[in-house]
């Protein structure tokens, strides 16, 4: 019974945090029973030489064995991820996943240049950074150390990186990549001769958005409510 109740209550999650969040479980599940993270990093050569291209996606979808880091960052990509599903991103799922394509692209050029081989994380901090600058008046309890305005939460987790002994790169590609989103799609249009210039694919909107109802459309008369005249 209760695990019928948990699985109803993630039915209710919105499908893009749904989809990605059991797809970083499932891979991390995988890795101990069945795969290796050597089959699942990002490495241009193996991708573009040897067409394993499904590097591109999985060095996204694992944060690392079971364990304090793995749930942190479950717990990062669900929260922030489901608010901005919810929020900014309500009705327009095809929008969401273009941010993520967008930002997956972005980082995987970058990372290049860092040979970094799981942008997992830089993901999370990028969602953060996103839901951070557009609820800026939000005040966030960091695990009931400290309290701040919600544009300091990614640096936070930069510096929480810092004092487990991470490296801070990917928390910065991730605070990079969130930014440039943010300005390209919340600044820039609102200047001054700027516009819009993340336009999501029509074929995902199509494929992903409900059909918009068509403001001329007029109703058969029994379709109107009320009584059916016979």
């Amino acid at each position: 019974m209760a695990w019928q109740g948990l699985m109803a209550e993630f039915l209710q999650v919105p499908a893009v945090t749904r989809a990605y969040t059991a797809a970083c479980v499932l891979t991390t599940a995988a890795v101990l029973e069945l795969l290796s993270p050597f089959q699942l990093y990002f490495n241009p050569h193996l991708v573009f030489r040897k067409f394993q291209v499904w590097r591109l996606v999985t060095n996204f979808l694992f944060f690392g064995p079971l364990g304090f880091s793995f749930f942190f960052n479950m717990l990062f990509v669900f929260r922030y991820c489901r608010m901005l599903e919810e929020g900014s991103f309500r009705g327009r799922t095809a929008d969401f996943v273009f941010m993520f394509l967008f930002g997956g692209v972005l980082m995987t050029l970058l990372g290049l240049l860092g040979s970094l081989f799981f942008l997992g994380q830089a993901l999370t901090v990028m969602l953060v950074y996103v839901w951070s600058r557009r609820n800026p008046q939000v005040r966030v309890n960091f695990f009931g150390l400290l309290t701040f305005q919600a544009p300091f939460l990614p640096w936070a987790l930069m510096g929480f990186s810092l004092l487990l002994g991470n490296s801070i790169l990917v928390d910065l590609l991730g605070i990079a990549v969130g930014h440039i989103y943010y300005f390209l799609e919340d600044v820039f249009p609102n200047q001054p001769g700027g516009k819009r210039l993340l336009l999501t694919p029509s074929f995902l909107k199509l494929l992903l958005d409900a059909p918009q109802e068509d403001p001329n459309y007029l109703p058969l008369p029994e379709e109107e409510p009320g009584p059916l005249q016979q």
